[in-house]
């Protein structure tokens, strides 16, 4: 029998995605899947502060051996932003066509029209608590910001992300291009070396 881990999120999105990564190692469930409803704080002033926030919610009050991440998108001519505020960054509805063109607004308005002007790089920080013990682990990939959206795939900023090294955004490619590319695959599977699977 698999083992079961939560993921500590209710972004159905990022649980396929991670179900699809931790495929035949472990049954992933989400915060629905185990009747957490309500919605955990995120106050902490960096990424590694809110996943720790949100796994140590879980394990707190279900007793779930779990993980939470937490995904910034840091723009070079932004200095940095949105970063903690990715999620949030068009306004506090967590609108992701009103944080891209605020973003795409954003850099304009910077001046950053050129490519080099426009480089970018995703961070997701995970915080796994696992039989007693806390990990915490990063993913990073590195690109630019597009002039604009582009592709039908994934979600958030995805349509406006090229990673290095390529032409495509993140919605452009597939759930597996993507996976095998991206600053969360690159944080699973440094989540699943240190769980031995």
């Amino acid at each position: 029998m698999k083992p079961t881990i939560v993921f500590a999120t209710a972004n159905e999105n990022k649980v396929s995605e991670v179900r699809r990564l931790l495929e035949g190692r472990f049954e992933v469930k989400s915060l629905v899947d185990i009747g957490c409803l309500e919605d955990i704080p995120e106050t902490a002033h960096t990424l590694e502060g809110n996943a720790k926030q949100k796994a140590d919610y879980v394990k707190e009050k279900y007793g779930f051996d779990c993980f939470a991440d937490d995904t910034g998108l840091e723009v070079q001519a932004l200095n940095g932003a949105p970063g903690v505020f990715t999620a949030r960054f068009g306004g506090p509805q967590k609108d992701a066509m009103q944080n891209m063109n605020h973003l795409l607004s954003e850099l304009h308005s910077a001046g950053a029209e050129e490519s080099m002007d426009r480089q970018a790089q995703f961070k997701t920080a995970i915080h796994l608590i696992v039989g007693g013990e806390e990990i915490a682990l990063e993913g990073i990939c590195k690109g630019e910001i597009a002039q604009e959206r582009s592709g039908t795939e994934g979600f958030g900023y995805d349509p406006i992300f090229i990673p290095e090294g390529e032409t495509r955004t993140f919605s452009e490619m597939n759930a597996d291009e993507k996976n095998a590319i991206s600053h969360r695959g690159k944080a699973i599977r440094k989540m699943t070396e240190r769980l031995g699977v």
